[in-house]
């Protein structure tokens, strides 16, 4: 503890200077057993994928840190995608209006396709949902203020995270990585948002010592 404790401060200081094996798809809405909520860390996002696409997150004028990838219906093991509904589509302005939190319209409407579908919800509803589950994670200040790029262990973005969260425990959270970059934290959460233990096949953590976490653009 006294470890980690060190290491969140050094993060605080220098701050200044998909889970599982999916099912079929095509599976009845609603049929789930909890939510695994992705936070991206955006600048990273951007280094492997966003700048190649040219997305409009990615934008260095955008600030952007932690955003909303997704809120993903989950089994106990695996999870459904692309399900049937009667539910309509969202508008073009109602995905517009998750893009402050997700980073861009188009991701929005991606997530519910694949997602939203799933959860038994109305678009309305499920994006109301999304950002009720946003807000109820602290995402720890300090990463906001990420003005250089840092090497860090994966478990020190954890430690941020449950100690900005208190009752939030270690096996209700993951960290992934991906070609040495922090790629998400995902937090599992029942179907009232409330912290649950994550499935088997979710808690993967990464164990890098020296991930790299992008400086804000």
């Amino acid at each position: 503890m006294r470890q980690l404790a060190t290491a969140l401060s050094m993060l605080a200081a220098m701050a200044f200077a998909s889970p599982g094996a999916a099912r079929a798809e095509g599976e009845a809405a609603g049929d789930f057993d909890y939510y695994v909520m992705a936070l991206s860390w955006s600048p990273n996002w951007c280094t492997l994928e966003g700048d190649a696409r040219g997305a409009p997150e990615c934008d260095g004028r955008r600030d952007l840190a932690f955003t909303l990838h997704g809120l993903w219906p989950q089994y106990e093991d695996g999870w459904p995608s692309f399900c049937r509904t009667a539910e309509r589509d969202p508008t073009r302005s109602q995905s517009d209006g998750m893009a402050d939190i997700m980073g861009s319209s188009g991701l929005a409407w991606y997530q519910w396709k694949k997602h939203g579908r799933c959860s038994g919800l109305s678009a309305t509803e499920y994006y109301a949902t999304m950002r009720q589950a946003v807000e109820s994670v602290t995402v720890p200040p300090v990463f906001s203020q990420m003005t250089k790029t840092l090497k860090v262990p994966a478990e020190v973005i954890e430690g941020a995270f449950l100690e900005s969260n208190p009752g939030m425990t270690r096996d209700q959270i993951t960290i992934t990585c991906k070609d040495g970059f922090i790629q998400e934290v995902r937090i599992c959460l029942t179907k009232d948002l409330e912290p649950r233990r994550c499935g088997d096949d979710v808690i993967r953590d990464c164990r890098m010592k020296d991930a790299i976490l992008g400086a804000i653009r």
